[in-house]
Formats: C-alpha cells, structure tokens, sequence
C-alpha cells in the first residue's frame, strides 16, 4: 500500500490549491491578501451634524467618470459616516481554516477590486473600508464576530460557508443587514433562507447535474450506451448537495448508481478504500466532490485497480499539480478527467478579465493569477453596485443598503462571471452555467494557464439543470 501511494506525497507538495472545502488542508497564504483596504477618507463639504454627502465627482472601476453632482441628503444610521467620507464593510472571511487558501486568494481579489474603486473616488465619494474578522471556518467564531461587527458596519461582503451564514440568518432579518455569502448551497434557492442574501454563482446541486449530464452524452459519444455512475463526496452541504444533484441527475437519465458513496469522503483518514469500492463497481463516471488531496487518493487507489472511466466533480477538487511535469497521474489525469467552474479562466479575453489581470498585476504582483481571485472581484462587483443604488435612492441605512440589493435586475459583470438578477422568483433568477474544462498539461508547462485546464464548453447549461424547478433545497441542513 506504501509503495502504490508514494506519489501522493508528490502530489501533495506540488499542490498549488488547496481548497479544503470542509476538509483540513493547510497553505501558506499569500502575505497581503488578509489585510483590509485602507484608503485616506476625501474632504467632506458636509457641515457637522448634518447628512448632505460628499460633492466628490467619482470615476467607477469600470474607468467611467461620473459628472459632478450636487449634494444630496442621505440617510444613514451603521456604517456609514458622511462626514469622515467613510463606508465600513464586514468580512466574515475563514483565512486560516480548512478554506484558508482559497479564502485568502479570493481576498486578494476583493481587496484589489476595493483599492481600485477608492483610487477612483470610491462610492460617490465616500471611500470603502473593509473589517475583516477570521472565523477559522467555525460556527461560534463566526457568530461572535458578526456580534462585534453588527453595529460597526453598514453590510457584509463576505460570508464564508453555509451552515456559518445561516447561523447568523435571524440576526441578519432583525436588524435588516446584507450579507454576500461564500457559499454555493441550493438552500438559498429558498426565499425565507435567502432574504438577507446576495447568492450568486451556480449551486453544488446544479453544478452536478450539468456535469453528469455532459459526460453521459459523452460516454454515449463513445459507444457506451447505458454508463453506469459512481459517486463520492464529503459530508455536509457542500459534498451532501452536490450528491443530491448527482442522483437527480441519474434519475433523471436513467444512469444506475453502481456505488453511493456519498458523505463518505473524510479528510485525515484512509480513503484509499473509497477508490477501491469504485474500481469494483466498474462505473462508467465517476463524480467526487472533495479536495485535491482526497481526490488524489481516491482516483489513484481506482487507478492502480486498473479502473477506466469518466471521472469529474466539483471546482475544489482541482490542483494543476495532477498535470505538473513530474506528476505521476498526469497522463491519466488527460485522459479521464472533466472539470467545473463557476465562471471564465483567468485567461479569458472579456474586457472585464482583461480589467481585472490589470488591476492585479497593479496592486497584488505577487499573487498568482489563480481564479479564486475572481470570486474576490464577483463579491465587491455585487456590493458596489448595491451601494450606488442605495445612495442613489437616498438611503444607506443597513435597511436601505439590503433593498436597494435586492431591488437590483442585473448586475454585469463585465464578462468575469454570468450576470446576476436578484428580482424575480428564485426559479427565474438562479445561476445554472457552468464551464467546462480538460487538463492542459502543455498550457501548464508553458506557462499559458496557471491551473493547467483549458476551457471546452463556455456558459454550458444541461437540459436537467435548464428545466429543474427548484421547490426547496436539493439537501436540506439540519
């Protein structure tokens, strides 16, 4: 058994991603991506004591300049301060938990979107100053610095996990307060769960639908006409709704479930058995929502059974060490694996991607263009353009801050991810694109792609995924 996972540890070390998504993984994050945005607040016009706003003209991070206006009253009561020209921002963010890599990746992005906006003059003026408090992915943490932080800022931009942002949901109705979770749950396709929240993004359950979907038309492209599937997942939300998603699917088409292992994927433990289980089954697909590391092992123990098939699963279980030049699973890995994402590569030619690898080679040179930093950009993108409609309407009071959001029909994101709607029922708003991508072992090498993939199918939605009407959560947390 030692001999057959030597090259694990390999894979291991090499690993550039860590996302742990309830795992336990661990990375050195990089140095400046959990420090908050701090930018000397403008000169205000406003005399004391009253609420006119500040006359600055402010140029948006899209490059626009927006015309000189007069002042305009604005009701605030948390958060905001017109006189200091400052709005202050809550993030819930777990920077050194089992998410801690890929959370602290996305800061950097959302730190060099917010730098950006108070260079340009930041919300009509007033200048955005993000509090950041490190929950280590535990309930209680978050839960306590949502209590320190309530009174202290106007939202919060960031929210990391499902069964985290939910714990805080009836303090968040009780006081009226916005909060952008980090989370791709199908819960939220639940309006009372919903109501304080700017989901965004294609759910774990969607995600496994468009995925099975694809791959059973490939493996019917490749003369296999009923594929059997395996799956494989962590427990809770985020590999339990992911699952749900799969077994719709398999209903769905028809596929048997040769092997459910769903919820039996634990970090810190064998799972080589797992992979065993798999390769017995003989299953023609296999989907795995994990991390890179379980995943490794669960799909090199199949591999040394000599197993075959189609394997795919969530954007977490990918690390572009699996096609690193002296990666031991690189060929295989070529040749069986299909991967998700929520939203274009890094590499993407949109003007906003173009945007944003400008913006980041501006402020944060010294972090990898990895796509977590584009998470980063999609939450502060989200919570600017809820600001401006808020000062907009006159109002930002916590209260003013979450109807303005959810007041607005479309948020563009310049071409870095699908465009939101939060207007409309949740069956006619909800994400349901995924990319699709194969290993790109020569793009790695070379240099012109940082998480070796390559993008086959853009904004790619399975006619499941396009028809499912979503009643309730596909896995509902206890």
């Amino acid at each position: 058994m030692k001999t057959r996972f030597k090259w694990l540890a390999m894979i291991m070390a090499l690993s550039l991603i860590a996302a742990a998504c309830g795992g336990d993984d661990e990375a050195e994050a990089p140095a400046t991506t959990a420090a908050p945005v701090t930018t000397a607040a403008p000169a205000t016009t406003a005399a004391p004591g009253t609420t006119a706003a500040p006359e600055e003209a402010t140029e948006e991070a899209t490059g626009e300049t927006m015309a000189e206006e007069e002042p305009m009253m604005i009701a605030t009561d948390k958060g905001v301060d017109l006189e200091a020209g400052v709005i202050k921002v809550g993030m819930l963010s777990d920077l050194t938990g089992p998410f801690g890599p890929a959370v602290n990746l996305l800061v950097a992005g959302v730190n060099t979107f917010w730098a950006d906006v108070n260079a340009r003059g930041g919300v009509h003026g007033l200048m955005v100053e993000l509090l950041y408090r490190d929950t280590a992915y535990s309930v209680d943490n978050h839960v306590q610095f949502f209590e320190e932080l309530r009174d202290e800022v106007v939202a919060f931009g960031h929210s990391t996990g499902s069964p985290h942002t939910i714990a805080i949901l009836p303090e968040l109705a009780e006081d009226g307060i916005l909060a952008i979770p980090l989370t791709w749950y199908s819960g939220w396709s639940d309006p009372d769960l919903n109501a304080n929240l700017l989901s965004h993004g294609t759910s774990y359950c969607i995600e496994a639908m468009n995925m099975i979907g694809y791959l059973s038309d490939v493996s019917g492209e490749n003369g296999v006409a009923d594929p059997t599937l395996a799956i494989a997942t962590f427990p809770g939300d985020y590999g339990l709704d992911s699952a749900a998603g799969a077994k719709i699917a398999a209903e769905t088409l028809g596929l048997e479930i040769v092997y459910d292992g769903s919820g039996q994927i634990i970090p810190s433990q064998d799972n080589a058995p797992i992979g065993n289980a798999i390769a017995q089954s003989g299953a023609d697909i296999v989907w795995v929502a994990a991390n890179p590391t379980t995943l490794a092992e669960v799909y090199g123990a199949a591999l040394a059974q000599g197993l075959v098939a189609l394997w795919s699963g969530t954007v977490a279980n990918w690390s572009p060490a699996f096609v690193a030049p002296d990666s031991p699973i690189k060929d295989a890995m070529t040749r069986d694996f299909y991967g998700a994402s929520y939203f274009p590569p890094y590499t993407d030619d949109s003007p906003g991607m173009q945007n944003l690898r400008d913006l980041m080679a501006q402020y944060a040179p010294e972090v990898p263009p990895i796509d977590y930093v584009i998470e980063g950009f999609v939450e502060g993108m989200i919570l600017f353009e809820a600001l401006k409609v808020a000062y907009e309407n006159g109002d930002m009071t916590q209260r003013g801050v979450l109807a303005a959001a959810k007041s607005m029909e479309e948020v563009d994101f310049g071409g870095i991810a699908p465009n939101e709607s939060y207007v409309g029922s949740p069956n006619e708003r909800l994400q349901r694109q995924t990319w699709i991508n194969r290993p790109d072992p020569e793009g790695l090498a070379a240099g012109t792609t940082a998480i070796g993939t390559r993008v086959i199918e853009s904004y790619y939605t399975h006619p499941i995924a396009a028809d499912y009407v979503f009643e309730e959560a596909c896995y509902k947390l206890s």
